[in-house]
């Protein structure tokens, strides 16, 4: 099976502030339930890719469903009378993760202006054109918005009885071929209609990763159409 990392979350308490702060939710009084739910659908879908991270996603996912099923049962009191809220070490682990997080992203900062600095006799960097990095490429769309329209899709494909073994003679650059090609014609096109027609869910992936490898390129650019359901694919 091919992998890939998606580089978009560096671990579960990257992807729980992710929801966190898409949902305006307060990190002091996190949904569990809804939260969990979200979470156990990435987990699924890294599962299904079976990304080397996926063990720690997992691991978070179950801490996050002793949470929920701690929350069912009736209030814990400590020593004090107090309450015990079962969300306590999941929100301090939170907040350290956060700090830490902004403190490196000022790091990067600081280190990024410093590059943009020419001494002289330094003739090595070139700093007119600096790299885009794959986040910024994708604009508003998230890794894990598409993510979720590909799982949708490979939902969709019903797994039909092999008989016999037939190994299927594709790569990653033949779909990018493929992607390219499509945009020859049409400059645009859909993801749904990209993979309408396709049986097998491996060419799927491929096709999948392909797009991933073309955003990057910056060959292709990616836009939402209307719903969640489905993405554009759009010629740069």
């Amino acid at each position: 099976m091919y992998k890939i990392k998606l580089e978009h979350f560096e671990g579960p308490l990257d992807l729980l502030l992710f929801f966190i702060k898409r949902d305006e939710i307060n990190i002091y009084d996190i949904p569990i339930s809804k939260i969990t739910k979200e979470f156990l659908d990435y987990v699924n879908f890294i599962k299904f890719l079976d990304l080397e991270t996926a063990g720690e996603f997992i691991l978070m996912a179950s801490t996050l469903m002793h949470i929920k099923a701690r929350m069912l049962l009736p209030k814990e009191y400590d020593e004090k009378g107090e309450e015990i809220d079962p969300r306590a070490d999941l929100v301090k682990a939170l907040l350290e993760y956060k700090r830490y997080k902004e403190m490196s992203e000022e790091l990067s900062f600081f280190e990024s202006a410093q590059r943009k600095i020419s001494f002289r006799g330094n003739f090595s960097q070139d700093v007119s054109n600096p790299p885009d990095d794959f986040e910024t490429l994708l604009g508003n769309v998230t890794v894990y918005d598409i993510a979720k329209v590909f799982k949708r899709i490979i939902e969709g494909i019903k797994n039909k009885p092999v008989h016999h073994v037939r190994k299927i003679n594709i790569s990653i650059s033949d779909q990018i071929d493929f992607i390219l090609n499509k945009l020859e014609q049409f400059s645009q096109i859909h993801f749904l209609s990209l993979v309408e027609g396709i049986k097998q869910k491996i060419i799927v992936i491929i096709t999948f990763i392909a797009i991933l490898e073309l955003v990057k390129s910056k060959k292709i650019i990616i836009k939402f159409y209307n719903t969640y359901n489905d993405f554009l694919i759009v010629k740069v």
